[in-house]
């Protein structure tokens, strides 16, 4: 990423800002239409990619090259065309009206603007896909066997990916525009206000001076951090820095403390109350409250979090590791004197379940955090503050937007060519009618698209191919997004592409795959509780009462047994048989 100096840098935050100032306008007084909406956001979003992301790891770092302002230039052509003639567009027919020259033209150099900007921002895979899936829709009929497709002109492809809201304008862009943005906003409140710090402060204090402290201080500190941020490795980066380095002082070896960080901070998207941009489409795609979503996802979570620090604990013990000294954190009776740090969070889930709007409930959390800081002499902020506060969250939007509206052109070919009915025929033929096959099928396919995407591109892929066939299967809908949701985010802690292990190690300088296979082990109910949550519904809390009673007995049971059975150690050394019986 290009570090902008000078007036380039000035024109660059106010642009920034004015994107952020829009946004949070249109938050609190109403979108516009979705696909006005969407067409002004990509138009915002799109010139970043070029000033900030240069073409190869050759091209100049310190300057934005002409070139590079061309094309900024050019990718905000198709999107001012959408405003300018917006009536006409949605009042026009499609697959009826013909298509203009202009807008052929238009629509086709998007395409190729997009995938483009993808690759730099996303990286190859994601571009890849998206570009397949845009010619199947064109060359699908002259394929062989079960991939051949339905033939469409050249006209009514660019038609479908540019003029209607089932292409590149379509939901998962609709949740860039509307939801995610606000929450970046709201994060960048929460850093500049000190209510990112004091999540740290509060992990610190708590868990710094049992066995293991350090440890326990991140997976602590990134489920809460991570709730928020919506990125394992800004998550590694965000707390890593600080606790890998105490883990390792303390006696864990390198690796495990990569381990341990690399988990934490990878199951910070699937912890309520935020989640990251994937759950908000998943609430789109399911039609359902955002506050549905965030209440099935609490307890596979906190089972998934007291999985991990179980394990760091037994861990702990098995090696005599001792936490810090108490003169190095922060004082306990200091933290709960400004616990009303949390109240933008508090404020924040009781909006969302109180069934008010994402959008709403984010900027009812930004006010609340600024009010929070005018209590802090240290932290408070200023209109200057509020303004940078919007530019560091404004800023972060290029990924979450351009791989939302590049995985809208899978989508949107998946609908059009049949692509997913092949998909679902494909996975019913190899499990035969068996469902636990099926499931794996979908996660191994969830796991490779994670591996070379970010978390919410491989969810709506995966989404998109595997939920169907799940679904037909006699699975509940939203069990089955859950857990295509689980595993493009648990793909982060996969060998042989774990993102978020992979930049644990280079904190901790340690083997990179050591660290990613040590993740795994440490992060195995992540690989468990999809499956239960598919045939039990009560571990999502929607099964009455006695089922959601009993599916949470269970799933603590479960998470006890398993980090017996992983570690080896209750008060003694276990056996082999022992670790097998708790395994099983």
């Amino acid at each position: 990423m290009r570090q902008l100096r000078g007036n380039t840098q000035k024109l660059f935050y106010v642009y920034v800002v004015a994107m952020g100032l829009f946004h949070l306008y249109t938050a609190i007084f109403g979108n516009y239409e979705a696909y006005l909406q969407r067409s002004i956001h990509l138009t915002w979003v799109l010139p970043m990619c070029f000033v900030l992301y240069p073409i190869s790891s050759k091209s100049p770092k310190e300057y934005v090259p002409l070139y590079d302002w061309i094309l900024a230039f050019i990718s905000t052509l198709p999107g001012i065309y959408n405003m300018i003639n917006y009536t006409h567009i949605i009042e026009r027919i499609a697959q009826v009206d013909p298509l203009t020259t202009t807008q052929l033209v238009l629509g086709t150099l998007l395409l190729v603007i997009l995938l483009e900007a993808t690759r730099r921002v996303v990286g190859v895979p994601l571009t890849i896909i998206a570009a397949f899936f845009a010619g199947y829709m064109y060359f699908g009929h002259h394929m062989p066997g079960i991939m051949k497709g339905l033939s469409f002109t050249f006209e009514e492809v660019i038609e479908h990916i540019y003029l209607t809201g089932e292409g590149i304008f379509s939901v998962p862009l609709g949740v860039s525009a509307a939801f995610v943005m606000i929450f970046l906003i709201f994060g960048g409140f929460l850093e500049k206000s000190g209510v990112g710090e004091y999540f740290m402060h509060l992990a610190e204090a708590f868990t710094g001076t049992q066995a293991g402290g350090p440890a326990k201080i991140a997976v602590v500190s990134s489920a809460l951090f991570g709730s928020i941020s919506g990125s394992a490795v800004a998550n590694v980066y965000g707390t890593g820095t600080f606790t890998i380095p105490l883990m390792k002082r303390i006696g864990y070896p390198a690796h495990f403390a990569g381990a341990v960080e690399a988990v934490a901070s990878a199951g910070g998207q699937i912890m309520p109350p935020i989640m990251g941009a994937g759950a908000f489409i998943m609430a789109s795609f399911l039609g359902r409250p955002y506050s549905e979503i965030m209440i099935a996802a609490t307890l596979p979570a906190i089972l998934y979090y007291g999985a991990v620090i179980f394990m760091v604990h037994l861990g702990a013990l098995k090696n005599g590791l001792q936490g810090l000294e108490p003169d190095e954190l922060p004082s306990k009776k200091e933290v709960l004197k400004k616990l009303y740090f949390i109240l933008p969070i508090i404020g924040l889930v009781y909006m969302l379940l109180d069934g008010y709007t994402p959008m709403w409930a984010a900027t009812i959390g930004i006010g609340l955090t600024w009010a929070i800081s005018m209590l802090n002499p240290g932290k408070r902020m200023t209109p200057i503050d509020a303004i940078d506060a919007i530019y560091t969250g404004a800023k972060n939007i290029p990924m979450v937007c351009i791989a939302c509206a590049t995985a809208g052109i899978v989508v949107g070919s998946v609908g059009l060519t049949g692509f997913g009915f092949k998909f679902v025929g494909f996975i019913f033929a190899f499990a035969k009618d068996t469902p636990f096959v099926a499931l794996l099928l979908v996660m191994f396919v969830s796991l490779i698209l994670g591996m070379g995407l970010p978390t919410t591109g491989a969810y709506i892929l995966a989404a998109a191919l595997g939920v169907p066939a799940l679904a037909k299967l006699g699975f509940p809908t939203l069990s089955a997004h859950l857990f295509v949701f689980y595993f493009a985010i648990v793909s982060n802690i996969t060998p042989p592409v774990a993102l978020a292990a992979y930049a644990a190690s280079s904190i901790a300088g340690s083997s990179p795959n050591k660290t990613g296979f040590t993740a795994m082990r440490l992060g195995i109910l992540a690989f468990i509780v999809p499956f239960a949550f598919c045939y039990d519904t009560g571990l999502l809390l929607n099964a009455g009462f006695f089922n959601n009673i009993t599916a949470l007995a269970g799933g603590v049971a479960a998470t006890f047994a398993l980090g017996y059975a992983m570690i080896g150690f209750t008060r003694r050394p276990l056996a082999l048989w022992q670790r097998a019986f708790f395994c099983i």
